[in-house]
């Protein structure tokens, strides 16, 4: 393996000829400041039909079938029209993670590169006439920290063996949990072929980097099956989401829950409220550099006391609130005319993605007011359809949030590496599916359904 840092200029890629594609050429950049911010989310977020909120849908919230019909129509009111059989060329509802903003900021501001290890090697696809048609988020790392999906064990074993591996490629969003496509192809007839072209471009960087190989991590579900095609082995995790189905308030949420859990969850609020504690929301200009900077003491520290050294930094959150300020919601806490602990959420087209969260004080039960049932509010109150809040936590069952599969899929170039990582995936897939199953039963709703 080698140990270069890879070229900073663009890199043309070879890979197997497709008639479908003819003329498409791969090139491989160290910036996304070399692609126009219009291009990349030309492929990342194609224009999308207008918002439809849930609690506006006519439809019969006491029929199971209907609640699902309805979360499904709101989420597929976000997507772009293309005429295709394929289902994975549907689109997906508008997310902020794979944005040129918010991908560039990570870089501007320094939060990846060589201080953190993870070096950008962007896979782009471009048509005969040089436009940018296709586009993947991609990394070259020398580690496996800021993950969330957890390969330090293969790489341990591969070591032990006599191999190397690191560098590898990452294909995800740096520090971010959070599920979403990665091969980004823009709408038209060839989108399907492209997905298929980036799918081997993956392949052909990993021999060109001489890395071990490559892990797309959070996918949905169609590129989970896409990259299987091109010899890519699933893996599944799990994480808690909250669903809305078709709720008008907290208490009609609460109001499906068994008794006792109702009871638990309105305490906790009342409890994490105590003290004169008020708790507000932050969008838009409201995001000023004051603000920042209360919110950055609260992610150094509790960023220290998990990680030991934060990822992020504070310029990067400067970024983000002057570029993506509407997708951005703080919920922050303040006690005695100061803010005291705060979480930030970005605003997906269906989805709220809760992500960091922090405290300058201790008090009972504000981490699950702030990140939990303060985000139930908000997507009952813009309609939206779910709440991601992170990685792990079992805990969240408790509070509403229900078991739900995670995707990520690892090409191994390694042949004897290969088959180990298969045999170990196939076992896991069956573990977490019965885990998935006895967490689902364990749910507090009085009646619940585990399909979604």
């Amino acid at each position: 393996m080698s140990d270069r840092a890879p070229p900073k200029r663009p890199e043309e890629l070879q890979t197997a000829a497709s008639p479908a594609t003819g003329g498409i050429r791969l090139r491989v950049l160290s910036a996304l400041s070399a692609i126009p911010a219009a291009a990349w989310d030309a492929c990342a977020n194609p224009a999308s039909a207008p918002v439809t909120s849930a609690l506006h849908l006519k439809t019969d919230y006491a029929d199971p079938s209907a609640i699902k019909n309805a979360i499904s129509s709101v989420k597929y009111n976000h997507t772009y029209k293309i005429h295709e059989d394929n289902l994975e060329l549907r689109g997906y509802p508008f997310n902020p993670f794979i944005t040129h903003d918010f991908l560039s900021a990570l870089e501007v501001s320094r939060s990846v590169g060589p201080r953190t290890g993870w070096l950008p090697q962007h896979l782009v696809a471009e048509d005969a006439g040089g436009q940018l048609v296709g586009v993947v988020p991609c990394y070259l790392k020398s580690h496996s920290r800021g993950e969330y999906v957890f390969d330090q064990g293969w790489a341990e074993a591969y070591m032990r063996a006599g191999g190397a591996y690191y560098p590898k490629l990452q294909v995800s969003v740096p520090f971010t949990p959070a599920t979403g496509p990665r091969l980004l192809a823009r709408p038209g007839k060839d989108a399907a072929a492209i997905l298929h072209t980036l799918a081997d471009g993956l392949i052909a960087l990993c021999r060109q980097r001489e890395a071990s190989s490559v892990h797309a991590t959070f996918l949905p579900k169609g590129q989970w099956d896409l990259l299987a095609a091109h010899g890519f082995m699933r893996r599944t995790d799990q994480q808690f989401h909250w669903i809305n189905e078709g709720y008008s308030s907290f208490d009609n949420f609460t109001a499906a829950l068994a008794s006792r859990k109702r009871k638990t969850l309105k305490r906790e609020r009342r409890d994490a409220l105590a003290g004169g504690i008020t708790v507000h929301w932050l969008t838009g200009s409201d995001l000023t550099e004051d603000v920042w900077d209360a919110f950055f003491a609260f992610y150094m520290e509790t960023g220290s006391r998990k990680w030991g050294n934060p990822y992020l930094t504070r310029s990067f959150f400067s970024l983000i609130g002057q570029s993506m300020a509407e997708r951005i919601l703080l919920v922050m806490a303040k006690r005695n005319g100061r803010w005291i602990a705060g979480a930030i959420n970005f605003i997906g087209g269906d989805t709220l993605f809760g992500r960091n969260w922090g405290a300058l004080e201790h008090h009972p039960f504000l981490h699950f007011e702030l990140c939990y049932y303060q985000a139930i509010d908000y997507a009952i109150a813009h309609g939206l359809a779910r709440v991601e809040a992170g990685a792990q936590g079992e805990h969240k069952i408790a509070r509403g949030y229900r078991p739900t599969m995670t995707y990520s899929a690892h090409y191994i170039a390694d042949p004897g590496l290969r088959r180990a990582v298969a045999d170990y995936l196939t076992r896991e897939r069956d573990y977490i599916a019965a885990v998935t199953e006895e967490l689902a039963a364990a749910a507090p709703f009085r009646k619940y359904d585990t399909e979604e």
